[in-house]
């Protein structure tokens, strides 16, 4: 694992003379070598549209679509290919379980469930939908342990509730939410349940199947992959029933001014012509990450996140916020009265990226009484050097507001 940045060109670079530490994978990951060389081959040697030609260049384009397609139905243990519907990202994908989902089935006066540690992309939709049909939206609170508390959930569902909408992973907090407790007890109520999991299939091992939620979003590009595409996982009796949610090329069955008929699933929901290249550069950060092994980034990162907490446990006035008993490599902490703001500039001086700010996590943060935090966030090309780095970046910024 210690040779594994080597892979990735970008880290090979130095940010204002100095080497680049990167601790902002919680936002975005970088992308390995294999990924980028992926991406370029198709294009120098495979480009066209796909699903359309009948020519052998669009059948390879074609061929190396679908196998991504596959490779992730197999990465995430999907049942069927066509419950992997490619999207642009975890936000469009939560978009569309919304306004196709949500708009047959939630009217007014009717209740979504949501956690009050979501990332916006998993509230704002649901507002937009609450909004315009009349339902409410209500919230799982947390535990003095930064972990939703269950039985304050089970008493959020009464015959009004409709769906559940929660995050597997907090990217603040890092907090990995027991997801099929959680399904459990909503479909006892008989209501689906959508799983935000941006943060958590770069960091976990994941199975649709066993963890039995009904929808799974998850992006590319926070898990070695490229930018503009993501999946939707849906279960296929779901997606069945939903309405298309965009329309145009590719989607359709037969077109014709009095009546359009739609394709079958996964096409229904892959309007237009898609991110070929990207969907070919995330197919390898999938090979990449089943190469090194699920097994082997949780035992690496958990080793880290112990480290990392440790070390910065040991700075005076630093407080990390969150104490979960199981959680992702992410520490969002605060430095005394010092701004997160000017805390990530002088560690950008020192060559160290960590994110500052609400995290698209305001609801959390005025729930914590905070207007914004720093966070640290790990991926598998970091290190204990990587941390040592962090730690004496943040003494530089102690000794400055002194």
């Amino acid at each position: 694992m210690h040779n594994i940045k080597e892979q990735f060109p970008i880290l090979q670079n130095n940010t204002h003379q100095k080497p680049l530490i990167f601790l902002d994978s919680g936002a975005s990951s970088q992308k390995p070598l294999c990924v980028i060389d992926a991406m370029n081959q198709y294009y120098r040697e495979s480009h066209a549209n796909i699903h359309r030609g009948v020519y052998a260049l669009s059948q390879k384009a074609t061929e190396l679509y679908e196998t991504a397609r596959k490779k992730i139905q197999q990465f995430i243990h999907a049942k069927h290919t066509h419950e992997i519907i490619f999207v642009r990202g975890t936000t469009e994908a939560i978009n569309l379980v919304a306004q196709s989902y949500g708009r047959t089935n939630i009217q007014a006066g009717d209740d979504i469930i949501l956690s009050v540690m979501e990332h916006h992309s998993n509230i704002v939709p649901w507002q937009l939908l609450a909004e315009s049909v009349g339902a409410n939206i209500k919230v799982i609170p947390l535990t003095e342990n930064f972990e939703l508390d269950l039985n304050a959930y089970q008493k959020l569902f009464s015959n009004k509730t409709k769906i559940v909408a929660v995050v597997h992973a907090s990217n603040v907090l890092g907090t990995i939410n027991p997801i099929q407790k959680i399904t459990e007890i909503a479909h006892r109520h008989g209501v689906p349940v959508l799983v935000d999991g941006a943060q958590a299939v770069p960091h976990l091992p994941v199975d649709v199947q066993a963890l039995d939620c009904d929808f799974y979003a998850f992006s590319s590009h926070k898990m070695y992959g490229p930018t503009g595409v993501g999946v939707l996982y849906g279960k296929t009796e779901l997606l069945d029933k939903m309405s298309p949610w965009q329309g145009g090329g590719d989607m359709i069955e037969r077109v014709s001014f009095a009546k359009t008929t739609y394709a079958k699933l996964p096409a229904k929901f892959e309007a237009g012509t898609p991110a070929i290249a990207e969907a070919i550069g995330f197919s390898a950060a999938i090979d990449w990450l089943s190469h090194i092994g699920m097994d082997k980034i949780v035992a690496h990162e958990k080793e880290l996140l112990n480290y990392a907490t440790k070390k910065l446990s040991e700075i005076s006035d630093l407080s990390i916020l969150g104490n979960p008993s199981n959680k992702v490599g992410v520490i969002a902490f605060t430095l005394a009265d010092i701004h997160p703001h000017d805390i990530g500039t002088i560690l950008d001086d020192a060559g160290v990226a960590i994110r500052a700010g609400h995290h698209c996590a305001m609801p959390l943060m005025e729930y914590l009484n905070l207007p914004a935090c720093a966070r640290a966030s790990f991926g598998i090309y970091n290190s204990r050097a990587d941390i040592d780095a962090l730690v004496q970046g943040l003494h530089a910024v102690c000794e400055v507001f002194a």
